[in-house]
């Protein structure tokens, strides 16, 4: 499993808000090119966000479905992404004072692309999610210093 670790200058509070916010999701996730639908109980277990993953021309519509979600403290989803299989993704977030400890873990769940190496897998999945990280940082830190500038 792929663990990256952030700390964002915002409460646990703040950064669910993002995290809730499921047309926000392709501002964040590396990957993620537009939201198609996000069903109205998201962030609940069972509910899903319709999304589109790629660049164009190869873009592939997909969805997300949340497994576990505990409200300011963890949100546990299972990502596809057709034809390469799903991905089991579990993000937890731990109040350090008045900012957040985000943790994000990934591996692939289900698919072929099981049949990569772990070490193979985890490489990119530490690349990207550095970088959802980051995003997710911009925005929980923009919205918590008050800004109207940004989603």
């Amino acid at each position: 499993m792929s663990t990256n670790t952030r700390l964002i200058h915002a409460t646990p509070e703040q950064v669910w808000d993002v995290l809730s916010d499921g047309w926000l999701y392709p501002l964040w996730v590396v990957g993620a090119t537009r939201m198609r639908d996000v069903d109205d109980r998201w962030p609940e277990v069972g509910s899903r966000l319709h999304h589109s993953v790629g660049t164009w021309p190869l873009v592939i519509d997909d969805s997300t479905e949340v497994v576990e979600s505990v409200p300011g403290l963890r949100l546990v989803i299972h990502a596809k992404a057709w034809p390469t299989g799903t991905a089991g993704v579990t993000i937890r977030l731990e109040a350090v004072g008045t900012e957040t400890e985000v943790t994000i873990e990934e591996d692939a769940a289900r698919g072929p692309v099981r049949l990569i190496p772990k070490p193979l897998r985890d490489l990119p999945l530490k690349w990207r999610n550095t970088e959802s990280l980051r995003r997710l940082a911009y925005i929980a830190e923009r919205r918590s210093a008050g800004s109207t500038s940004l989603a």
